[in-house]
């Protein structure tokens, strides 16, 4: 649609330059996790926010782990406004790097270094364009937020405090600038994490009937997700698939020779937006025990030790439409409307908050994130964050209000 002088006012502010040396900076202040190094990038990040005039509140979630929010208030009491949502952690960076991973540079319009696409590019995009619209002094009606938690690439510690603190009908829309390559992500499957514990009875190896073997349960359990993710591919929905089992380690037994009285599986469940973990891990429970594995000696618990939930927006929700019209009239051409395989923090915002989600950010998730020589397009920063910027204004001020068309 054509850009409004009040809208361009803005787009005139965001400078690509400005996006670099800010995401440069948040590169270099590291924050691999795990290790809970988060504080040097919030540092970073809550001084730039700072610099652009934004409200900051910092809170700890653990030792050295602040959750960060950086506010441009609105003008209208009670209005509800957008949430951008991101993470001040990246993944151990790993060997194969080029150049030092924390070392930022430029090659071919693009910004090299861990955490490049996931997502210090992300972060800065969103501080500057609620730089720009603080500087174009547009007086949005609802406030603009930038919600950076720690530990998303573990166990969620600073979503799973921050969700709860939000007040229902504080925000219309969240953005979670995760790297899709601006396509536009209208749902994703979650995620858990179950810890299978069998125990059994050892005895001698020359007598095993003496015993009761728990790699051998473990394995009849093995055998029960197996059959579910089978059975569950069948039935894939069309826009997220299925949900998944997948057996990431095992361990058990002492010896060889000793009937194994232990044996412990670690599994992840990706989970289908009308599912929750405890219920996965209670139906496991269920199946194990009409199999009859967990009788004669044998003794299963099942543990949930990370939970991400999923969700899905309405492919026609006026935030969807935003940002697919957003992005083109920014240059960066048509955004494919989708699901994403991953999961990431939005999922607490739209289960336990209620605020319609999309994933939207620069960056690429599958041939970047988590790579060694990870980078991402000087472009699609520049993008995203014009884009955040028009989606701001287009969901919160009535289109008869927006000033000169033209």
């Amino acid at each position: 649609m054509p850009l409004t002088e009040q809208e361009r006012a803005v787009l005139d502010r965001i400078d690509v330059a400005r996006i670099l040396a800010l995401a440069a900076d948040l590169i270099g202040a590291g924050g691999e996790n795990p290790g809970g190094t988060e504080a040097e990038t919030v540092q970073v990040l809550a001084a730039a926010c700072r610099d652009q005039g934004l409200t900051v509140e910092i809170n700890e979630i653990a030792p050295g782990r602040p959750n960060l929010t950086a506010t441009l208030p609105g003008q209208v009491a009670g209005e509800p406004g957008v949430m951008f949502l991101g993470h001040s952690d990246v993944v151990p960076a790993g060997d194969g790097w080029t150049r030092g991973p924390f070392e930022p540079y430029v090659d071919g319009a693009r910004l090299f270094g861990r955490g490049s696409t996931d997502m210090k590019g992300g972060l800065a995009a969103i501080v500057v364009a609620m730089s720009a619209l603080q500087e174009a002094e547009i007086g949005l009606p609802g406030p603009v937020q930038l919600a950076c938690t720690v530990d998303e690439e573990d166990l969620g510690l600073g979503i799973r405090a921050f969700a709860p603190a939000v007040a229902h009908g504080e925000f219309k829309a969240c953005i979670v600038a995760e790297p899709t390559d601006l396509s536009t992500v209208i749902g994703c499957r979650g995620d858990c994490y179950l810890e299978v514990t069998v125990t059994g009875r050892p005895a001698h190896s020359g007598r095993p009937d003496d015993g009761r073997n728990a790699i051998n349960a473990a394995a009849r359990i093995i055998d029960i997700t197996r059959r579910d993710h089978e059975s569950r591919r069948a039935g894939a929905d069309a826009l997220l698939g299925a949900g998944t089992w997948n057996v990431g380690q095992i361990s058990g037994g002492i010896g060889t020779s000793v009937v194994a009285a232990e044996c412990r599986i670690s599994i992840d469940r990706r989970l289908m937006p009308d599912e929750d973990a405890q219920t996965v891990a209670a139906d496991l429970i269920s199946q194990i025990h009409a199999e009859g594995i967990d009788t004669d000696g044998i003794e299963v618990r099942v543990d949930v030790t990370m939970e991400m939930p999923g969700f899905r927006t309405d492919a026609d929700h006026p935030l969807v439409r935003s940002a697919v019209t957003a992005l083109a009239d920014v240059g960066a051409g048509a955004s494919e409307v989708g699901g994403w395989t991953a999961a990431c923090d939005g999922g607490f915002i739209a289960r336990d908050v209620g605020v319609p989600t999309i994933v939207m950010g620069p960056g690429g998730l599958n041939d970047q994130a988590h790579r060694a020589d990870e980078s991402v397009s000087l472009a699609e920063l520049e993008h995203a964050a014009k884009a955040y910027a028009l989606m701001c204004i287009r969901l919160m001020i009535d289109p008869n209000r927006r000033q000169g068309s033209n």
